[in-house]
């Protein structure tokens, strides 16, 4: 297993590559999807310690996989509706004008036939959707304007790849039934994605329903690979991408109640994977190719990306996007992208492309998508005025002004109160049960654990305004407040707090705003049974606001004093009730018992 050239060895150097270089890159502000593709190129090309690559990207291209599952969870029907403008406008036409304009210019350079011309064409046309978005996360520009938009764009590049293949079919020298199997394949493929869809919307969420009730955790991840890999295999048995059917996945658990414990779930496996993508591709990079046609590739190389960039600055201006953001799209999508291996690779099955020539193109696009990082960067210097517009989040439950967690009775009405407001709320439970009842009066919550970093950060917590902490016990609202004051500091925090003792905790903590669960409707009670004995609304509400303020007073007193500080503030009879028997002796370990419970009495005055 730990033979030398074996896939195990391979890994072990992949893994090293990978965790040495993207500390390195990061430090020098290069970024570490430049750091992942130098350790490919020293590990393969350079070294020659893995020479066999195609079976390495082979595994790693499920890194791009697991990225458009996330994507489809992320692309609800109402957000994709708003994007329309965007996905089915500016998306078709960068595919649509790119690919024209550099199928004309790799014609006229005689590079392949008029056939071949457009798929290489339309092949440089697409852009690296793992490339992009992750200088767009690196960045944290995701949710900005120009992030939103080119996002779109590559959305709608992904779907591209699908019609691209069928194109190169057509295209390709044959008989006229081969020249049908393009509608027969298409007819497939509808029948495919319709299975897809059908069974995610009437399986799935019964499924994860049934796993979540038994709290295994790693029954839930395997579930969650189990769809996407199960999505992936289904729509490649079918002639499609294996990214198409994960993505499709993603679209139909987007709706989920489950949807951010499956994106913390597949974090870790997308993240991993992808990084040795990035590697693979730095792996593939054919050095003697590179030098046996240098005069060629270099300037092709740097002539298709300023083309790109140029058709897509144009389109975007036309779509009417500020120069700025016109720029910054420009120069993060002018690479060319991983399903151009894959359109290449099969255009020279087909007889469209030479060997030489694909081989010729797979170099140029690995060397495109190396300078990307460089020109994201160069971008900057071609901004005017304000470089940076951030937009409220658009993701529907990922993007809320409030991401609640837990919601229990308190956190029931405490929601309420915000989407009477007009506020958006994101509410995250781990209960099973109460995810299926609320859903019964119209809400939608979440199934996730907040004492988990991951599920918060798939949850939002980085854009949300407000996290608000409702869970019932102690112990899990404390560990709650601890993680985000030390993950994320920054970040604006109220909880519901169990007695006086937990209010005092919290305010230790830093906690923002805190509110004993049974302060103001014990206020409430009392002041209307004031009212019921004759008094007047009016000094009836004078006394509650006096009691609140002496209640706030006091926790101040013993944050500083102690527990039993402030007893003098507090309203109580004078009279010493006498025991109406002799009492019997007490043993030490009732008398610590007794202690213990008055502590806890002491809790809520």
């Amino acid at each position: 297993m730990t033979a030398p050239g074996s896939l195990f060895t391979e890994m072990l150097l992949l893994l090293a590559g990978a965790v040495i270089a993207a500390p390195i890159f990061k430090r020098l502000g290069l970024g570490t999807v430049l750091g992942y593709l130098a350790a490919g190129v020293v590990i393969g090309p350079v070294l020659q310690r893995i020479t066999d690559t195609e079976e390495v990207l082979h595994v790693a291209e499920y890194g791009v996989v697991f990225l458009l599952f996330v994507i489809g969870l992320e692309l609800k029907p109402s957000r994709l509706w708003q994007m329309r403008g965007d996905v089915f406008g500016l998306g078709p036409a960068q595919v649509i004008v790119t690919g024209l304009v550099l199928g004309a210019l790799a014609f006229e350079t005689g590079l392949a036939t008029w056939q071949g011309s457009l798929i290489i064409g339309f092949g440089l046309a697409l852009s690296s959707t793992a490339f992009a978005l992750q200088l767009l996360n690196d960045a944290g520009e995701i949710n900005s304007r120009y992030g939103q938009r080119s996002f779109s764009v590559l959305l709608f590049q992904d779907l591209a790849i699908v019609p691209l293949l069928a194109l190169i079919t057509i295209l390709a020298p044959g008989t006229a039934e081969q020249a049908a199997t393009p509608l027969i394949d298409f007819a497939v493929a509808v029948a495919a994605v319709a299975a897809v869809v059908l069974a995610g919307k009437y399986l799935l969420n019964p499924m994860f329903q049934i796993i979540a009730r038994t709290g295994a955790r790693e029954v839930m991840i395997a579930a969650a690979l189990l769809v996407v890999l199960g999505a992936a295999a289904a729509m490649q048995a079918v002639g499609l991408s294996m990214a198409m059917g994960a993505f499709l996945a993603g679209i139909m658990l987007a709706e989920s109640s489950y949807r951010h414990e499956l994106e913390a779930d597949i974090e870790p496996f997308r993240g991993l994977l992808l990084a040795l993508f990035f590697v693979a591709v730095g792996l593939s990079l054919e050095i003697d190719v590179i030098l046996d046609h240098i005069l060629f590739i270099i300037p092709a190389v740097i002539g298709f990306m300023v083309v790109k960039a140029l058709v897509i600055y144009g389109l975007c201006r036309l779509w009417g996007s500020p120069h700025n953001d016109a720029v910054q799209i420009a120069f993060l999508l002018p690479q060319g992208g991983e399903f151009a291996f894959v359109l290449f690779t099969t255009a020279t099955a087909a007889g469209l492309l030479s060997s030489s020539t694909a081989s010729q193109l797979i170099a140029i696009v690995t060397l495109s998508m190396a300078l990307t990082p460089a020109g994201a960067t160069l971008a900057k210097r071609l901004l005017h005025g304000e470089t940076r517009e951030e937009l409220e989040e658009d993701f529907e439950g990922a993007g809320a002004d409030v991401l609640m967690i837990g919601f229990s009775r308190f956190g029931q009405i405490a929601a309420q109160i915000l989407l009477a407001g007009g506020r958006s709320v994101t509410v995250i439970d781990d209960s099973a049960d109460r995810i299926r009842q609320a859903a019964n009066f119209g809400f939608r919550i979440y199934f996730g654990d907040g004492t988990r970093r991951d599920v918060l950060v798939s949850s939002g917590i980085e854009h949300a305004k407000i996290v608000i902490v409702c869970t019932q016990k102690r112990e899990t609202t404390n560990k709650i407040v601890e993680l985000v004051m030390s993950e994320f500091p920054n970040v604006r925090l109220f909880a519901r707090s169990y007695d006086r003792i937990h209010s005092l905790y919290l305010r230790e903590k830093g906690v923002e705003y805190e509110l004993r669960e049974t302060l103001e409707s014990g206020l409430l009670f009392g002041s209307r049974t004031l009212e019921a004995l004759g008094m007047s609304e009016a000094d009836a509400d004078k006394i509650r606001d006096d009691i609140r303020r002496r209640d706030e007073e006091r926790l101040q007193i013993q944050a500083v004093e102690g527990l039993t500080a402030g007893r003098d503030m507090l309203f109580n009879s004078p009279v010493k009730p006498e025991p109406l028997i002799k009492p019997k002796r007490v043993s030490v370990e009732e008398e610590k018992k007794a202690e213990e419970a008055g502590a806890a009495a002491v809790g809520e005055w």
